[in-house]
């Protein structure tokens, strides 16, 4: 049986999505500012470090890097462009580093939650010890910010069959674990509501790297991407999300081809430059009754078939 989570729909058929200003594309830029720890414990699925024994300190290094000097140098390129981040944060982050989060709180740069650490995987986890997780992220946040925050996206992508229901259950408003869509989407959930908002595993710093891509080659993805969505986002609304680690582009070798890429986007008319929250928040109030009113007319024809039952007739 396929995944009940989502209704399938093609984006030609759906109504038209507009975005503020009737904006083409909805821009979010997400730095995953992580925290990998030096000896993690447990260790459940996965060793999260690949030189063993431990202490991994190379891998550890190169992760270290990204907050100690790579995060500062496009903190610089993102005020340069004035974009508001939305932060994918290890919630430990906060907690460990402090002048992070004074920075971050001086730009009102918004997160979405990445969990604790980078190195503890929601893989393994029954339903009751990913909810207490969930949960101290909620509580640390607002301890240290006054704030909720709006979006989940689990560490290093390791959900679970539960994530989706219990981030609703907890309030959370979007969710960035599936990549299965150029718009915000309803996510079917026990209790509550849910969206999924489009993040990025292909414009992806840390992905292509593993492929042998460097930052030139990386900004040329990152422009035609844009090329085609803003394209396609003069009929219907588009959401483009560019997904960045400071220990990778934040690399004295590769910032300049970030930059270069920003100045691109940024000098075409109709895009938004929006959070997360800003955009689930829109999407909310003004496109998804749209979007479930086409989804109920469109139930009929859309009944649940097994094709594995159909042969067996």
């Amino acid at each position: 049986m396929e995944p009940d989570r989502v209704v399938y729909s093609p984006i030609g058929t759906r109504p038209r999505l507009r975005w503020p200003g009737d904006a083409r594309v909805a821009l979010w830029v997400v730095p995953n500012i992580e925290h990998y720890e030096y000896l993690p414990d447990p260790i459940r699925s996965r060793d999260p470090w690949p030189r063993s024994p431990h202490p991994d300190v190379l891998g550890y290094g190169g992760k270290d890097y990204g907050n100690r000097v790579g995060l500062w140098r496009m903190f610089e390129v993102m005020d340069r462009h004035d974009i508001r981040c939305t932060v994918s944060l290890s919630m430990a982050v906060f907690e460990h580093y402090p002048e992070i989060l004074a920075a971050m709180e001086r730009r009102r740069w918004d997160v979405m939650c990445h969990g604790i650490y980078n190195t503890q995987y929601h893989w393994g986890m029954s339903e009751a010890e990913e909810r207490a997780v969930i949960a101290d992220c909620i509580a640390t946040h607002r301890r240290l910010t006054g704030r909720d925050f709006a979006g989940w996206f689990s560490p290093a992508a390791t959900f679970t069959h539960n994530t989706p229901d219990l981030v609703a259950e907890a309030g959370i408003k979007y969710y960035c674990d599936w990549y299965h869509d150029d718009q915000p989407f309803p996510m079917k959930t026990r209790s509550g509501r849910l969206i999924t908002i489009p993040y990025q595993m292909d414009i992806n710093d840390a992905m292509v790297y593993r492929h042998a891509i460097e930052a030139e080659e990386f900004a040329r993805m990152i422009t035609d991407h844009f090329d085609v969505v803003w394209r396609e986002g003069a009929e219907s609304g588009r959401v483009m999300c560019i997904a960045l680690h400071p220990y990778m582009m934040g690399q004295p070798h590769r910032i300049r081809h970030l930059d270069r890429a920003l100045a691109y986007i940024l000098g075409h008319e109709g895009v938004w430059k929006a959070t997360g929250e800003e955009i689930a928040d829109w999407y909310i109030a003004h496109h998804l009754p749209l979007i479930e009113r086409h989804l109920a007319n469109e139930a009929p024809r859309r009944a649940p078939r097994d094709r594995r039952a159909g042969a067996a007739q």
